[in-house]
């Protein structure tokens, strides 16, 4: 049986394809329009998942919608009543539950039959059917979907059973967000930065941020709503919150300060101890050794290593799409399993799941317009030995190999890569190529039979969703954060076999087999797809080069016009989310 997971018309559109139960594809669109967190009915993202394993639209059997429109619709509706006046010229004309079945069958081109889930049954679906587990805990957590904000359950043979919800408005997502948006930070975007900027703050605010939640015996929790409005998403908190706090937002264009930092930090600890507590309930109720986790708060990798550390569970799998786009995989999963009976019980070891490009067009450009190039091609010891040289050497490396990633991060198909010993190599990337805050750390990448050499860690970390400390911080300064802490992703030889023989290479040049690695995109555009991105990424992202499968271009070759010919071919697009995707509001 063929079925095709769709996740859309929130943000993060995705698809996933499952072929007898195997995930064969998923990836999201905004990779191929170019629009951060795209929430279109991902049209181009599932002929790219279909093309990729070798299918038409014609041969899928089942479509799975990610969540029900109809109850997604009522908590909207419940939410805009108080706003009724101002509210209702914007959401009159969206008063549509049909509206994603609709799409599939117009956009999609599908005329067969259309099953949806729950959002957070898909969360726990697309956790669970990934895990490899027989049986298992099940926790998702997120701002919303539908009504749930956070979900406890079981899986096993018989499939997923989620037995405790907490409702909305009361949300650990939602309350990180808000916090996000006092600091001056967007929703629903830049809470990682939140993340990133606690490590430079104190927990001198935490007794404030716990006034804000009240955390409840089992499974519950509660926002005092005195102090957050959750239908202007572009805010989402009332001036009460100021009052609370004892200090004004932070404006956009106003700098960080130690109380920022202190307020980030302490957030991030309420948040951590929440956690702490509702998993180890979740282990009371369930008897299980086994964790699997997602939902948006999932990508919290600093809350991740202490559910990890201090948490009741000997075993944990965290889907590394966690957010919204994941939500395709587990639509797909429960179909699969509710018509067949039957489920793949194998643990999600590569996230590359989106599509590969052949180079022969972008090599056939390359010649057309003189620009001169190095091919490998038969010659994969060469290619890395050379591009892990040049990183040695203090050079910023576009490594653009295989299929593309699924989910946020970036894991060696669409990567930047630098040498994690530079001292100035972080502040270069921040400022020059990433054009991004200067206290955002930089996550390393390391052969994963040499991880426990160089950091505290005794599992594995192959989708960047842990961290661990460094064991020596001086080494590795552009890779260790202000605490001496690092988000890292442990690469196995028998999963991305290239991306290892590179580490290898630049260990046996400097003794240490680990490299920086960042997305592949500028602040604000998604990761590259395409080779005419990653061609565009040369230039924009200023690499000092650019490994396309077996081709490698030197910016310095490049010709001067080259700026004009990259924006015919990869144009810059107007990205961003809807501001409403809360409410209607």
């Amino acid at each position: 049986m063929i079925v095709v997971g769709v996740s859309a018309l929130y943000h993060d559109a995705a698809c996933a394809v499952l072929v007898d139960g195997e995930l064969v594809a998923a990836a999201q669109e905004e990779r191929f329009t170019r629009r951060r967190y795209e929430p279109a009915m991902p049209a181009q993202a599932m002929r790219a998942c279909l093309r990729q394993g070798g299918l038409t639209i014609a041969d899928v059997d089942r479509i799975a919608y990610y969540e029900s429109p109809a109850a997604r619709l009522s908590r909207q509706l419940w939410q805009g009543l108080p706003d009724l006046p101002s509210a209702a010229p914007h959401w009159f004309g969206r008063l549509d539950a049909d509206r994603p079945y609709r799409e599939i069958r117009e956009l999609l081109g599908y005329d067969g039959p259309v099953m949806s889930v729950t959002h957070h049954e898909a969360h726990a679906a697309s956790a669970f059917y990934c895990s490899g587990f027989a049986e298992s805990a099940l926790l998702t957590a997120d701002a919303v979907g539908e009504w749930t904000t956070t979900s406890y359950g079981r899986g096993g043979p018989e499939g997923i059973e989620l037995f405790e919800e907490v409702s909305f408005p009361h949300s650990l997502g939602l309350l990180y967000s808000a916090v996000t948006s006092y600091l001056g930070f967007d929703v629903n975007s830049d809470e990682y930065k939140v993340m990133g900027l606690a490590p430079y703050g104190r927990p001198t605010l935490v007794g404030r941020v716990e006034t804000l939640v009240e955390n409840l015996a089992g499974g519950q929790f509660r926002l005092d709503q005195s102090c957050f409005d959750f239908s202007t998403p572009d805010r989402m908190y009332r001036d009460a919150l100021a009052q609370r706090i004892g200090a004004p937002p932070r404006a956009r264009d106003e700098p960080v300060t130690q109380f920022h930092r202190d307020l980030a930090r302490s957030v991030q600890h309420v948040l951590e101890e929440i956690l702490l507590d509702k998993v180890r309930y979740l282990s009371r109720q369930t008897g299980s050794d086994n964790l699997s986790y997602a939902g948006g708060v999932a990508l919290n990798c600093v809350a991740n290593a202490r559910i990890r550390r201090d948490g009741p569970f000997t075993a944990h799998f965290i889907q590394p799409a966690a957010g919204d786009a994941g939500g395709a995989i587990g639509a797909a999963a429960i179909v699969h399993h509710r018509e067949t009976g039957t489920y793949t019980r194998r643990r999600l070891s590569d996230a590359r799941l989106g599509p590969a490009y052949d180079t022969g067009e972008l090599q056939r450009a390359l010649d057309l317009a003189g620009v001169p190039y190095l091919s490998y091609r038969g010659r994969e010891g060469d290619l890395v030995a050379d591009v892990a040289a040049m990183i040695a050497a203090g050079k910023v490396v576009g490594w653009y190999q295989g299929r593309m990633e699924f989910g946020p991060r970036a894991l060696g198909a669409r990567s930047i890569l630098a040498d994690p010993r530079g001292r100035d190599t972080r502040d270069h990337l921040n400022a020059l190529v990433k054009q991004r805050e200067a206290f955002r750390p930089f996550a390393p990448a390391v052969a994963a039979e040499r991880a426990r050499d160089f950091f505290d860690l005794d599992v594995a970390s192959p989708f960047m969703l842990d961290v661990a400390q460094v064991r020596d911080p001086d080494a590795l300064p552009a890779v260790t954060h202000v605490d001496g802490s690092a988000r890292l992703q442990t690469v196995d030889a028998a999963v991305n076999r290239r991306f290892h023989a590179l580490l290898t290479a630049f260990g046996a040049l400097t003794g240490y087999p680990i490299l920086l690695n960042t997305s592949f995109n500028l602040r604000g555009e998604p990761i590259v797809c395409t080779p005419a991105d990653a061609l565009a990424g040369l230039v924009r992202c200023r690499l000092d080069a650019l490994a396309v499968e077996d081709i490698v271009l030197r910016r310095a070759d490049l010709p001067p016009d080259w700026h004009d010919i990259v924006d015919d071919v990869a144009p810059v697009r107007p990205g961003g989310i809807p501001t409403d995707v809360y409410s209607f509001v």
